[in-house]
């Protein structure tokens, strides 16, 4: 059977496109909802402690809103496979494993966190003085999901590769070139998933930013095509924790930030190819060593429509004190 989104209309097996991904949509929004109440009729359980900090404002908020994300994602992307289309290998595995294995290494880092050591380069530093912080291996172990799910994708896409698989054949190359094409684009592609992931959390520094860069980003690759089941699950799953995250009761945490940027960089490169990948890992990479040396949420701060856009919904008791 052809993939759904090869051809949902012209086969007829489910209408248009976009009702599909509505439907998606709303299923993730129903799953996580579903996940995110039981979660937080258990807060006053003593394990529910160590998923609880204190936030920009000094309020105490839980990360169990990051587990509500991994379940409602990767359980709709499971349960609701068939309607993304069947081969071998259900298109919707990569878009759980991208979910489970990158909001697993979250609440690693967010669980037993070095606290010494700050940001991608003071990881790297320290691992290369031989210390392995949670941080380093979150970064290992990110770069390992991506790959896992970019090939698992680009295998069911039509080999390794998938669309840069073929669009290499049909622009005339040897095998060989092929080949390597094939997997050089599979890498680029895991690397963009791993960077997403990443660079999902670097947002996560106010309440909503986080899931309001989700929305931003999983609109558009809903209303565009190939790839979007992915960001739909997404999508839902983001609105559904929008409100108590805009009012401070509660954060993604890596666990939760985590799994969004790298299911959301995954519909994204699953439409791309080589070059295409290139292009949104530079971007992804140009970024994230930004926010190495510059504040993102100065720059929102310090540009008024950024701004707007990141307190709209806010809750005022969500904001810090005036002057801190």
């Amino acid at each position: 059977m052809r993939p759904l989104r090869d051809g949902l209309v012209r086969d007829g097996q489910l209408g248009d496109g976009l009702l599909r991904d509505g439907l998606l949509t709303a299923a993730g929004a129903a799953a996580t909802t579903l996940v995110w109440r039981a979660l937080q009729t258990r807060r006053d359980h003593p394990s529910a402690a160590r998923w609880e900090r204190t936030n920009h404002a000094g309020a105490s908020v839980t990360l169990l809103e990051g587990v509500a994300l991994v379940a409602g994602t990767a359980g709709t992307a499971l349960v609701t496979g068939g309607a993304w289309g069947t081969t071998a290998i259900p298109t919707a595995i990569p878009t759980a494993v991208a979910s489970l294995g990158a909001g697993s290494l979250g609440a690693l880092d967010d669980l037993r966190q070095d606290t010494d050591r700050k940001g991608l380069a003071g990881h790297l530093r320290a691992l290369a003085h031989g210390r392995v912080t949670t941080g380093a291996i979150k970064i290992i172990g990110l770069a390992g999901t991506g790959l896992v799910a970019v090939t698992l994708q680009d295998r069911h896409d039509g080999g390794a590769g998938g669309p840069v698989a073929r669009g290499s054949v049909a622009s005339g190359s040897v095998a060989g070139g092929s080949v390597a094409s094939a997997v050089c684009g599979t890498l680029v592609g895991g690397a963009v998933v791993a960077g997403a992931a990443n660079l999902a959390n670097l947002f996560d520094l106010r309440p909503g930013r986080a899931l309001k860069v989700g929305v931003l980003t999983g609109v558009p690759l809903v209303l565009t095509g190939a790839g979007s089941p992915g960001a739909a699950v997404a999508l839902g799953s983001s609105l559904a924790l929008l409100p108590d995250d805009l009012a401070g009761r509660s954060m993604l945490g890596d666990t939760g930030a985590n799994p969004l940027g790298a299911v959301l960089g995954l519909a994204l490169v699953q439409r791309q190819g080589l070059a295409a990948r290139t292009a949104s890992l530079a971007v992804v990479c140009a970024l994230t060593l930004a926010s190495e040396r510059v504040s993102f949420t100065k720059v929102i701060e310090a540009t008024p429509l950024l701004r707007e856009l990141d307190a709209l919904g806010r809750s005022r008791a969500a904001e810090p004190p005036v002057g801190a």
